[in-house]
């Protein structure tokens, strides 16, 4: 018997399988359907392409390593673009104006995400706002972010920012 089909602790079970396999291929054939613009002459090819990427996806991300909320996920969606509003102002203000300090420089953070996929994902994320860019890890396993004034609550907004991705994307279970 497989780990899908006893449904052990840390695999993904076979309602689970099915349940992001379906998600997944309907998004794929909805995007093919937008890519075509609906053309029933491309409905056969859209699903056969839309099962193959479903295929590729679950086989890249298994079911049991993401526990996506739909729900959650819009409302970090919706968040990461207001403070991508913000702080993209907030940069091209400091950019422009010669009397709004710059301290640029590096600041340590603790993820809670374990090394692997998550991480590398909020990071991913990370690195879109502007004023951060994760560079790396350093000896002790933090994350090494250079941010453009080192005098900002970084660290806080960084932890709020994870707090907000692990909710909308999953616990921050080991992915490795």
């Amino acid at each position: 018997m497989s780990a899908i089909e006893t449904g052990n602790k840390g695999e993904a079970r076979w309602s689970e399988v099915i349940g992001s396999a379906a998600i997944r291929a309907t998004g794929f054939f909805c995007f093919w359907l937008v890519l075509t613009r609906g053309d029933p002459g491309d409905l056969g090819p859209g699903l056969i392409a839309a099962a193959a990427a479903t295929w590729a996806s679950l086989r890249l991300f298994p079911a049991d390593q993401w526990g996506f909320r739909p729900i959650k996920l819009a409302g970090f969606v919706l968040h990461f673009l207001l403070q991508s509003i913000v702080a993209g102002a907030d940069v091209a203000l400091r950019a422009l104006h010669p009397r709004l300090p710059l301290q640029p420089g590096f600041v340590a953070y603790q993820a809670q995400l374990p090394p692997g996929t998550k991480r590398n994902m909020f990071c991913a994320i990370m690195s879109l706002m502007p004023g951060t860019l994760p560079c790396g890890t350093s000896c002790d396993g933090d994350l090494a972010i250079h941010c453009l004034d080192v005098t900002q609550p970084v660290v806080e907004q960084l932890s709020v920012e994870e707090a907000l991705c692990i909710a909308a994307l999953g616990g921050a279970n080991s992915d490795v």
